[in-house]
C-alpha cells in the first residue's frame, strides 16, 4: 500500500489562494510489463481530503529507467461506479 500527497491550490472568490491537502492511498494495484521497458498499472486508489474520501480506479502507463526506477507518463482515472466500469471493460474487449 502506497500513500502520497499532492497539494492543490484552489482560488476562492476573493482571489486568495487556499491550500488543500490531498492524500492519495493505493489500496490495490496490478502491473503488466510490455515492450522493452514499459508497463501498465491498474490500481484502486483513495483520495483523502478534509472534506472526505473518494475511491477511484486509475489506469497508468509508465516506463522503467535504466536503474529500475518506475516513471509514470500518463494516467486515466475512472469513477468507482459499477455502470461506468462495465462500460469501459465491455468497450475495451469489443475494440
Amino acid at each position: 500500500m502506497f500513500i502520497y500527497r499532492i497539494l492543490f491550490l484552489r482560488p476562492t472568490l476573493n482571489a486568495k489562494k487556499v491550500k488543500k491537502m490531498v492524500n492519495f492511498e493505493t489500496l490495490k494495484s496490478q502491473k503488466k510489463e510490455f515492450g522493452r521497458n514499459n508497463f501498465l498499472e491498474v490500481a484502486r486508489k483513495k483520495a483523502i481530503t478534509e472534506d472526505g474520501e473518494n475511491e477511484f480506479i486509475s489506469v497508468s502507463r509508465g516506463y522503467f529507467l535504466p536503474d529500475g526506477t518506475e516513471r509514470f507518463k500518463k494516467s486515466l482515472t475512472i469513477p468507482d461506479d459499477e455502470e461506468i466500469k462495465k462500460f469501459v471493460a465491455q468497450n475495451i474487449l469489443e475494440l
